[in-house]
């Protein structure tokens, strides 16, 4: 895929405030989307905010095994330990900092508990599969910590979980490429990053706020250029991406972005396909075996 890059900066052109749901055995997650204002952004499906959820260390899973079809996951654990493992045969255990990616493709089962004594906080997104690759062999791998660079700056810093920032490459590489950057922001700092033309972009914010544009007091006097903790800002589509901190302390946020897919989407649960027949057939797959069984 071609890359081009312009001297624009986008804007910061929709607001949108996570609702708050529970997911699994009851954990708590802030979620941006999918809900009834904002079904997807095409390739993201999903964004959750999982936590702070406080460690069983019982025999019940806080994710009950759960099949998924047709798109990826990557799972950015912030906080806390938890033990995954999927129908592919694998299974881990998951420290902060470390991603769990997993491609469902034609079916996978997999389910997580949490582990020791410090609440889990992270954060979970999915990604689509373009049609010609929904049918991949499923599979599932840890990236550790350590794998994951960390670019410093005056600023802000920021860790590079997959695509490219600043020339710096992240170890976690979907099928449908996508750019997918953790910020810490300190006070009064602002970071810059030039995104393709073609790519939706979007932040997440974690904790704090920032300001959207080189403004850094905002484009009008109603300050809608800001987004704060638990809110996600949908940008314009041409230019780079510029943010400033407007807390008191530290601003956290995730800055997601990649070319869309641009094909029909099916989805029903755990299963995302391109026809509503497929999404029938993803069920009748499940229940007949074919997604394999989860190891004891």
């Amino acid at each position: 895929m071609d890359q081009q890059f312009t001297t624009q900066t986008r804007k910061l052109i929709r607001l949108v405030p996570a609702i708050r749901a529970l997911e699994g055995d009851g954990f708590p997650v802030r979620r941006p989307f999918p809900t009834h204002g904002l079904d997807h952004v095409d390739p993201f499906l999903l964004l959750d905010e999982a936590g702070p959820i406080q460690p069983k260390n019982g025999p019940d899973p806080d994710m009950n095994d759960h099949p998924h079809r047709g798109f990826e996951t990557l799972t950015y654990f912030l906080s806390g330990t938890a033990f995954g493992h999927d129908s592919s045969g694998f299974q881990d255990t998951f420290h902060p900092g470390d991603i769990e990616w997993t491609t469902a493709g034609a079916g996978i089962i997999h389910g997580a508990a949490t582990q020791g004594t410090e609440p889990m906080h992270g954060v979970q997104l999915w990604v689509n599969l373009p049609k010609s690759k929904k049918g991949i062999p499923p599979k599932s791998q840890r990236i550790a910590a350590s794998a994951v660079p960390m670019i410093e700056r005056v600023g802000y810093r920021v860790k590079v979980l997959g695509g490219a920032a600043e020339g710096v490459e992240g170890p976690a590489k979907p099928t449908w490429p996508i750019l997918y950057l953790h910020y810490t922001l300190k006070p009064n700092g602002t970071a810059k990053l030039d995104v393709p033309e073609k790519y939706n972009a979007m932040i997440y914010v974690l904790r704090g706020a920032v300001n959207i544009g080189n403004d850094a007091i905002g484009n009008d006097a109603l300050g809608n250029d800001r987004v704060g903790e638990g809110e996600l800002g949908m940008l314009s589509k041409d230019g780079n991406v510029e943010f400033s901190n407007i807390a008191e302390g530290e601003t956290e946020l995730l800055l997601l972005a990649a070319e869309p897919i641009g094909e029909p989407v099916a989805r029903y649960g755990p299963f995302v396909m391109n026809t509503r027949e497929e999404v029938f057939q993803a069920f009748d797959d499940f229940k007949a075996g074919k997604f394999g069984d989860v190891p004891n």
